[in-house]
């Protein structure tokens, strides 16, 4: 009755229902109907959300879109996981990238309390690994950090792994990469504290980045470094010697390698590293310090990049990196003859944008790659921002530079943003674009427990 186009009242009535509530747990939406409505998030065209195609092995050059990263894990994705084996977190990212405003996620249906016009939008998987679902986190990040800016110069610092270190990251990326985050913070505080440099405590800002423009492996950190320091007394500003320049790269790289890897060979000592496949022979204490020394023996790169113009581009350069995974939409150019296409830049070639081919599989292989462990946080604060009593450090960073602390900014709800973002009201009827859009119905993915899926509402 729903499907025809009968009034949701008119069915509650004529079941005998005294509620509404009781009457939506029997509504049950076809897929017909999932079929024929398109999302507001398809309009950002621009940030990664676009249209989804509902056969699972469509051809999105076919349906007349752009090409998705869940066009490739939908046609070639059971193959995959057939043939490989894949970590619980890889399988978990795998299919929430497959199902993504997908009806396998559940829907909500509104209808406009003015014409009537029902509009059906099905759930976003909210995985951090997803291109769709990134944009709107990504406003409320930056958004919350324009609040923490201060008006001081801002450098941007890069400390890089060798790739060496590859394999054995790959077995044990937690140890490993929470290694990178405390040892790129530990060198850059261990400068700011030395008072030849600064003599006090920076604000830093890290965002873990583990792939390269071909999607190979490449770990490094980016930072965002305050161009001076709060002294420890916490009575004054220490600004940097010169505008232009923060610490010695030579020497940052050198004590960034001395702390990585004795931070690495107290995790072999403490049996906190896993040995699999190619690592295998370095499981013994000989080989392992084999492996270090040749480590130690090669120069560790440390980049660090003029300091940004105005604290504002600090926020705008930090959009562009932290809720980014491996690729976006914008770079996959075509997927055919088994082959996917995506647009690269070729540092070595003065950054000239360049087109990639790559079999299915080995695309797959090398997006897993850069699949985090569960819970890991790939954004992290120190210093002056660390998370700890932030607000009070940076209220006494203000006064002591004369700033007027700004108040704190008000929460922005999602129809709010999405406007400001594309300028589309999604409370709007996209009917009669006069009436607002009620929800009435929320169905839910089903939940399986033992094989047996699980109900919420009557039988």
């Amino acid at each position: 009755m729903l499907e025809s186009g009968t009034d949701p009242h008119t069915i509650q009535r004529l079941l005998g229902h005294t509620s509404l509530r009781t009457t939506l747990h029997y509504f049950h939406l076809t897929r017909r109907r999932l079929l024929e409505t398109t999302s507001p998030l398809d309009a950002l065209d621009d940030l990664g959300l676009r249209e989804y195609a509902m056969c699972p092995h469509a051809d999105a050059r076919a349906a007349g879109r752009p090409l998705e990263l869940a066009d490739i894990f939908r046609t070639y994705g059971e193959t995959y996981r057939a043939a490989h084996p894949l970590s619980r977190q890889q399988l978990r990212v795998m299919r929430a990238i497959e199902t993504c405003r997908t009806p396998a996620l559940g829907s909500q249906t509104a209808v406009c309390d003015q014409c009537g016009g029902e509009v059906v939008r099905y759930h976003s998987c909210r995985n951090r690994h997803c291109p769709k679902c990134q944009t709107l986190d990504k406003v409320r990040w930056v958004d919350a950090r324009t609040a923490d800016l201060l008006p001081v110069p801002y450098f941007h610092c890069v400390f890089t792994l060798p790739h060496t270190l590859n394999p054995v990251a790959q077995g044990n990326p937690q140890v490993c990469y929470a290694l990178l985050f405390r040892s790129a913070a530990a060198t850059l505080q261990t400068f700011g504290r030395d008072p030849k440099w600064l003599g006090g405590e920076l604000g830093i800002t890290m965002v873990l980045h583990t792939w390269s423009q071909t999607l190979d492996q490449h770990l490094h950190v980016h930072c965002i470094v305050t161009g001076g320091a709060l002294d420890t007394a916490q009575e004054q500003w220490i600004a940097t010697k010169r505008r232009d320049f923060l610490f010695p790269v030579r020497a940052l790289a050198k004590v960034f390698r001395a702390k990585y890897l004795t931070g690495l060979h107290e995790a072999f000592t403490q049996q906190r590293l896993q040995f699999h496949g190619s690592t295998t022979p370095l499981a013994t204490a000989q080989a392992f310090t084999s492996w270090l020394a040749q480590l130690w023996a090669h120069d560790w790169v440390v980049y660090a990049k003029p300091p940004f113009a105005s604290p504002r581009q600090v926020v705008s350069y930090l959009g562009r990196y932290t809720h980014r995974v491996a690729i976006s939409h914008e770079r996959l150019v075509a997927l055919q003859d088994d082959q996917v296409l995506f647009q690269w830049r070729d540092a070595r070639r003065g950054h000239r944008l360049k087109v990639m081919a790559l079999a299915a599989p080995e695309f797959l292989r090398r997006f897993l790659l850069h699949v985090l462990p569960a819970g890991f946080v790939r954004m992290r604060h120190y210093g002056v921002l660390g998370n700890r009593d932030r607000a009070k450090r940076l209220r006494l960073c203000r006064t002591i530079l004369h700033v007027e602390v700004p108040p704190p900014p008000p929460p922005v709800s999602t129809p709010t943003l999405m406007q400001r973002l594309t300028g589309i009201d999604i409370e709007q009827c996209p009917y009669c674009r006069h009436g607002r859009l009620r929800v009435i119905a929320t169905v839910y993915h089903p939940r399986v427990s033992h094989g047996r899926p699980q109900t919420t509402g009557p039988p």
